[in-house]
């Protein structure tokens, strides 16, 4: 009896440590939600930078690295900030200056991914360039951040995530809600 006694122990054991997996991926949207935080970003984000992006034809390179992502406390938006570099003619141009920017978040069915949306550029240090220049930078910094954020997700959701979406459910509003990210599921 001492044998069967163990034997179903070890049964029940696996079988709770089973439902507790499948209700933990279950319970993913548990009250019409699921949340990431920015450490998640992060992670998502670390294995994609350094990138250099080339604008106008080839003629600008410019170097984003070192992704530091943030929510600062009381804040609705994300913050991101990057070492940057810029180059011309070729050149990938070695990070040198930094940018922070300010953004909310969208999802978008597509990639499966969280975007920017509306980003603002808070703050653009090139060192060794002049106001001109650096004008003329900042517009490419801002064209390259509405690109971006029109094709690449700051994170993507892992198809596991979205094959549990409730029944007659849908992703809808992404929010940053006290210091973390929050997806909201709609009918």
């Amino acid at each position: 009896m001492h044998k069967a006694a163990r034997l179903l122990l070890v049964a029940t054991t696996a079988t709770l440590l089973a439902a507790c997996a499948t209700m933990g991926a279950m319970s993913a949207w548990l009250n019409d939600q699921v949340v990431f935080t920015p450490t998640q970003l992060q992670h998502s984000l670390d294995k994609r930078f350094p990138r250099t992006f080339d604008k106008l034809g080839g003629l600008v390179a410019v170097t984003l690295a070192n992704p530091r992502v943030s929510i600062p406390p009381g804040e609705t938006r994300l913050r991101l900030e990057f070492d940057v570099g810029m180059g011309a003619l070729g050149s990938e141009g070695a990070p040198t200056g930094h940018l922070a920017l300010a953004s909310g978040l969208r999802y978008d069915p597509a990639t499966q991914g969280l975007h920017l949306v509306d980003p603002d550029l808070q703050q653009f240090d090139l060192p060794g360039s002049g106001t001109l220049l650096k004008g003329g930078a900042r517009g490419v910094v801002n064209s390259l951040l509405a690109e971006y954020a029109r094709s690449e997700p700051v994170y993507r959701l892992d198809p596991d995530l979205l094959s549990r979406l409730p029944a007659g459910k849908r992703i809808g509003n992404v929010g940053i809600e006290q210091g973390i990210v929050v997806i909201h599921l709609d009918r």
